[in-house]
């Protein structure tokens, strides 16, 4: 053994002995700082030791105890700690103990002593501080620039620049969720970036720099936004400033996952960037071509043959058993077929059908072309599979969108305390915002609702019939029979059929004086009302018939005290929006009505209407502004609907999570495929590396071929996933109505979803493949043509 060789001897009693030793010490300490209840003291620190950050707070922690700073309690009694601390020691004094190198080999020299030595070794350097700090910066770079860009798009201008820039609605206000897509855009950039700079810069992947600069550097973020959720000092403190960042978060229910989930997308550029930049400038200098690389790659694999390309689209628009049914007959009668020619021809010239045979063999599918096959179809499995699912789901989320925004307004303005008397200024107010392209007032309030045949409890809102209609649905949701204009003319309601028969028996009676029939007295017309398809059915009414309003906010003297407000009206119309929710409970009434039901002058808010629902967030800002804020505000459909869209959001992330596992068994199946290939093609990547060809060149080469797997099967996947959406879109799958208010299952194909699905299995298998190609790479000419 050679001095220069470092072997290490491990003395397994003393390793053994030192690990039980300290775990002793570990529970001594924890007794000792639980005695002392001293957890919040010290979890802090344990915390920030787990992800490298202790020893340098620990050492802030010092210098300010010895300037007289900060004073700490004690955290334990100093007998416990004491004994925890020594026994701790003592048993990493055994593991250290336990761990020795082995006594120098007495030979000497080897004759090789003295030669220059393999030149890949010789450039090899353990350590590039210069890439940890590309890597770790360029991760902390970009989450900043994600933090601040997000910050800046979506509020535009400080508000402490003037009121120059306040009057210029912000400068740069963008929706938030176009923001976020431009800041994610800016910082995937900037780890990507960084990691290819990195990688350039050391010739090589540098994982231990990169798992460094990301674990020092990349987590804090992170954790930080983490922990402003659960703790308030934080939230006060950078809640404030970070209010664009975390509503974005928001958005899916989960802000925490959220942040962790774009931190995964950031160490994913980094990572890409890293494999780049080692491709680029693996052989020491930067070589972006890929022609013949490609090439080679296109003619080894050979994905995008028809008949494989046929054969997997096949499979997944008709699913696995009929296709290979028909596969099965066709090659069976061709094999058949074309042994019984070469048993003609043997007859007559065995030579020439030994040479006949010998191709039929060659034309035989391989393993590795099987796996390649198998592969491509797995990933198309996946990709299809998500399409469809997201799809279903998005077609879900835009028909509720649709229902909750027909029924309700895309913003409400109201106060903070009050109702609004001066309503008709603010409206004037609110018509000059860019953006708002609708408003009306309303009154609204819970009031009970009765018939001859049921009571129910509802929302009531009173509502100009005039502008309405600008903001929600409701005149074009109104079921024949019904008009809305009638809460205007209740005169114009027809009474029912039991209404008139009732009444004409009323006006037959005779007069107890006379003895003669009374002269008809003339019908009070009463106001109208609007209720719900469902509470309508509840209450055994119809267009026409009367029920009583009773509020039991307002009281009104009766003969034997305050009594509930009651007040009747008459059935003007029946709507149907298709949510039950708002079918069952939501009735509406004239906004003078309501005005004088319930004493309240002027209104309780305004809604409106924007031109664009995903910017409806900015926009009820900036109605804000222009009315001076407070005391007013403004909610957007979104913040008012938060809990049921986050509730959506995050079931299709989840879905989505779920169903890229399949693209993921794919990608084994991507690994097992090239890991075989270069097995099988040793002798050819020896024969292209002894001819000058970098290891940045084979990496290339293999690189490609996972990445011609993916791309076929995401293309197939994309193809099969959108034909079978367009025939549930087309053809459709029927549902009951009655049981879930839509006819059909609904289906939306959104063209980010649908693209970033394909990206998913596209990284998944370029990913899968950084490994057998980084092993190809690792061939030696002269073993791999020794094997040979």
């Amino acid at each position: 053994m050679h001095p220069a060789e470092r072997q290490t001897d491990y003395r397994w009693p003393l390793l053994w002995a030192g690990a039980l030793v300290a775990l002793v010490g570990a529970i001594l300490l924890g007794v000792a700082i639980s005695e002392s209840e001293a957890w919040a003291e010290v979890a802090g620190a344990l915390g920030l030791s787990f992800v490298g950050w202790g020893g340098l707070v620990h050492s802030f922690d010092a210098g300010a105890l010895a300037l007289g700073a900060q004073k700490t309690a004690a955290v334990a009694g100093p007998k416990a700690l004491v004994a925890g601390t020594l026994v701790w020691l003592a048993g990493w004094g055994l593991i250290a103990a336990g761990i020795r190198r082995a006594p120098a080999s007495a030979e000497g020299p080897s004759p090789a002593a003295g030669a220059p030595l393999y030149p890949r070794l010789a450039r090899y350097r353990d350590f590039y501080w210069s890439t940890l700090g590309a890597y770790g910066g360029g991760i902390l770079l970009a989450e900043l620039v994600l933090l601040l860009l997000q910050t800046v798009l979506s509020s535009g201008v400080p508000s402490d620049l003037g009121g120059a820039a306040r009057e210029a609605s912000g400068g740069l206000s963008l929706p938030p969720t176009v923001a976020f897509a431009i800041a994610f855009i800016v910082s995937m950039a900037v780890a990507f970036a960084s990691g290819f700079v990195g990688a350039s810069r050391a010739q090589r992947l540098s994982f231990p720099e990169a798992t460094i600069g990301v674990f020092y550097l990349g987590l804090p973020v992170p954790i930080l936004l983490s922990l402003m959720e659960r703790v308030p000092s934080l939230q006060l403190a950078l809640g404030y400033r970070l209010r664009e960042v975390t509503y974005v978060a928001g958005l899916i229910g989960r802000p925490e996952l959220a942040y962790w989930l774009v931190f995964a997308a950031l160490v994913l550029a980094l990572i890409l960037g890293i494999n780049t930049g080692f491709i680029a400038a693996g052989s020491g200098r930067v070589d972006l071509r890929l022609g013949f690389e490609l090439f080679v790659a296109r003619r080894h694999v050979a994905v995008f043959r028809p008949s494989l390309l046929l054969g997997a689209l096949a499979v997944l628009m008709f699913g696995i058993i009929p296709p290979l049914i028909v596969y099965f007959i066709i090659r069976g009668a061709e094999a058949a077929v074309e042994r019984t020619r070469v048993k003609a021809l043997g007859l007559a010239d065995p030579l020439a059908a030994a040479s006949a045979q010998h191709r039929m063999k060659l034309h035989e599918q391989s393993p590795t072309m099987m796996m390649t096959a198998l592969s491509v179809g797995g990933v198309g499995v996946g990709v299809m599979a998500l399409i469809i699912v997201l799809s279903v789901m998005s077609g879900f989320e835009a028909d509720l969108q649709q229902k909750i925004l027909g029924t309700n307004a895309h913003a409400v303005v109201s106060r903070y305390a009050g109702d609004l008397p001066d309503y008709d200024k603010v409206m004037q107010q609110v018509k000059r915002v860019p953006g708002v392209v609708g408003q009306t007032p309303f009154i609204i309030n819970q009031v009970m609702i009765a018939s001859e045949g049921n009571v129910d409890g509802v929302i009531i809102k009173g509502i100009d019939p005039k502008s309405v209609g600008s903001v929600t649905d409701l005149p074009q949701n109104i079921l024949p029979g019904g008009d809305l204009d009638h809460l205007e003319h209740p005169a114009r309601i027809l009474p029912s059929s039991a209404v008139e028969d009732s009444e004409g028996k009323k006006d037959a009676e005779e007069d107890p004086i006379i003895g003669k029939p009374s002269k008809p007295a003339k019908p009070t017309v009463l106001p109208g009302i609007i209720i719900g398809r469902e509470l309508a059915a509840s209450l055994r009414v119809v267009v026409g018939d009367r029920v009583n309003v009773v509020s039991p906010l307002g009281t009104e003297l009766g003969p034997t005290g305050p009594i509930p407000k009651s007040r009747a009206f008459r059935v003007a119309g029946v709507f149907y929006s298709g949510m039950y929710e708002y079918d069952s409970k939501f009735v509406y009434i004239l906004l003078k009505e309501a005005q004088d039901f319930f004493a309240v002058k002027g209104a309780t808010g305004i809604e409106l209407k924007v031109a664009d629902i995903d910017d409806a967030r900015r926009i009820s800002n900036q109605v804000v502004r222009v009315l001076g804020g407070y005391p007013y505000r403004a909610r957007d459909w979104g913040e008012m609907n938060k809990n049921l869209f986050s509730a959506l959001r995050l079931e299709k992330l989840v879905m989505g999570i779920i169903l890229s596992i399949i693209i993921i068994v794919a990608a084994g199946l991507i690994v097992a495929t090239v890991i075989m290939l270069v097995l099988e093609k040793r002798k050819e990547i020896s024969v292209l590396k002894a001819l000058g060809v970098p290891d940045g060149g084979i990496v290339k080469i293999f690189l490609a071929e996972g990445l011609q797997i993916g791309v076929a099967g995401g293309v197939l996947g994309l193809f099969s996933g959108l034909a079978w959406c367009l025939f549930i879109e087309k053809v459709g799958i029927k549902l009951d109505p009655e049981v879930y208010y839509i006819p059909a299952l609904p289906v939306r194909i959104e063209p980010v979803q649908t693209a970033l699905a394909v990206l998913i299995a596209v990284l998944v298998t370029y990913l899968a493949s950084i490994y057998p190609a980084l092993k190809a790479s690792s061939v030696e000419p002269v073993e791999g043509l020794k094997a040979e």
